[in-house]
């Protein structure tokens, strides 16, 4: 029977789903001495020392290389997917092992509902909030090494939605795919970036740009024929936290009319 890993990536102690389909990753865990009591992302094959640029990235890093599983997938510790159990308690709405059954070995990929901007495209989005250039240089770095994916990605930021946040449940053969695809894009982005010109926030654009070539790697897979469309699911978002809107709001006018950088999360 097919199993399923879920990593929730988390820096700090929280509150867990109770399904065994999920295991809490401390992520970042490099040099810290802050004790969890969740499985680190420095143990074995890891780069739990990016994280301050990487993000929940350096948790996809260590499921890639040390969970075995059929299907693996990545969530956050105020992020899932959300399951049928009609409940008060939000714990008692994430996806369960039981729910996903269901639709395996027939659907491949599961991803959350696709974010959108409406007004904005994805690359005027984050130019506007972040640093247009961090794109530009992911757009050279496919050009000379995986240039098939160009036109993807061209069309993917040009987009006013998409797959966001950085989760995904996905098959096994799959997620090596795309994680050999992404890591290596991402070790190279990390040679054309100085960081040390932006902020801590700032810094974590790796996490970002992810966000968006994700769609860009799936599409060229669904041309391709490696994924079909009705291999791919989307899923409810379900967010343990609320967002503060007038905060977010406001800093999205700011970056959008007066140049003004995000410099944290809402």
């Amino acid at each position: 029977m097919d199993n399923v890993k879920i990593i929730v990536a988390t820096h700090k102690a929280y509150r867990m789903p109770k399904d065994p389909m999920y295991l809490p990753l401390h992520v970042g865990a490099h040099g810290k001495s802050l004790d969890l009591e969740y499985v680190k992302d420095d143990i074995g094959d890891n780069i739990s020392e990016k994280n301050p640029y990487y993000c929940e990235l350096t948790g996809l890093y260590w499921a890639w290389k040390h969970v075995h599983a059929s299907y693996i997938g990545l969530v956050h510790y105020r992020r899932y997917f959300k399951g049928t159990t009609p409940s008060k308690d939000k714990f008692e709405q994430v996806l369960k092992e039981v729910e996903i059954r269901q639709y395996i070995p027939k659907i491949k990929v599961f991803v959350p509902k696709k974010r959108n901007y409406y007004i904005e495209t994805l690359y005027t989005h984050y130019a506007h909030t972040h640093y247009a250039e961090h794109l530009d240089k992911t757009r050279q770095i496919l050009e000379n090494k995986y240039p098939e994916y160009v036109p993807y990605y061209d069309k993917v930021v040009q987009q006013t939605h998409g797959y966001m946040f950085n989760m995904m449940i996905m098959e096994h053969d799959l997620l090596d795919m795309y994680c050999t695809w992404l890591f290596d894009i991402l070790g190279q982005l990390e040679t054309k970036v100085d960081t040390a010109k932006l902020s801590a926030f700032q810094s974590r654009f790796y996490g970002r740009v992810s966000e968006i070539i994700f769609n860009a790697w799936l599409a060229y897979q669904i041309d391709q024929g490696t994924i079909r469309n009705d291999e791919i699911k989307e899923l409810p978002l379900l967010q343990m936290e609320s967002t503060n809107w007038i905060k977010k709001g406001g800093s999205f006018i700011k970056a959008k009319f007066f140049h003004k950088k995000y410099e944290g999360s809402f």
